[in-house]
């Protein structure tokens, strides 16, 4: 198992289509169906922020998943302190090879960028239906401290 940066926004595409079209399952009310052309086109512009790693996870030189993270700096306001953390934008692990320990490889890797960084915060958020998502980060440690709801008018 190897876990490499990569900027290749061809391979992020693709890796992506399995978590956009679970989005687009249990949110098609807000998620567009999965094209690869406007994927890839999104990805090329993203890779281009210096504040974000993209990670790829390969076992046996498959690509078997990805994780985009940022370094983001929130600075003290009038409300909240400064703080540094490192927010996951996205895990994915393709359909047919999850729990096999590979995101909790990922994630694993994540914390060591972390601390290499001298950051001690790991933020993140996920779509309330998606009970993989909760289950497995419930599973590493994480805890609630900030809620999003809406309400369709």
């Amino acid at each position: 198992m190897k876990i490499t940066q990569t900027t290749d926004y061809e391979l992020l595409a693709r890796l992506n289509k399995h978590i956009h079209e679970l989005h687009v399952t249990l949110y098609p009310e807000l998620f567009v169906p999965y094209n690869f052309e406007n994927i890839r086109e999104t990805f090329k512009q993203l890779v281009t922020n210096e504040n974000r790693v993209y990670l790829v996870l390969e076992d046996m030189g498959e690509a078997l998943g990805y994780a985009c993270v940022e370094i983001v700096e929130y600075p003290e306001d009038t409300i909240t302190k400064e703080r540094k953390s490192v927010l996951v934008h996205d895990i994915s692990i393709i359909e047919g090879q999850k729990r096999r320990g590979y995101g909790s490889h990922l994630m694993s890797h994540i914390y060591d960028i972390a601390r290499s960084k001298g950051i001690d915060l790991i933020e993140l958020s996920y779509y309330a239906n998606n009970k993989h998502a909760s289950d497995f980060y419930t599973k590493q440690g994480f805890v609630d401290y900030r809620k999003i709801a809406y309400k369709k008018l």
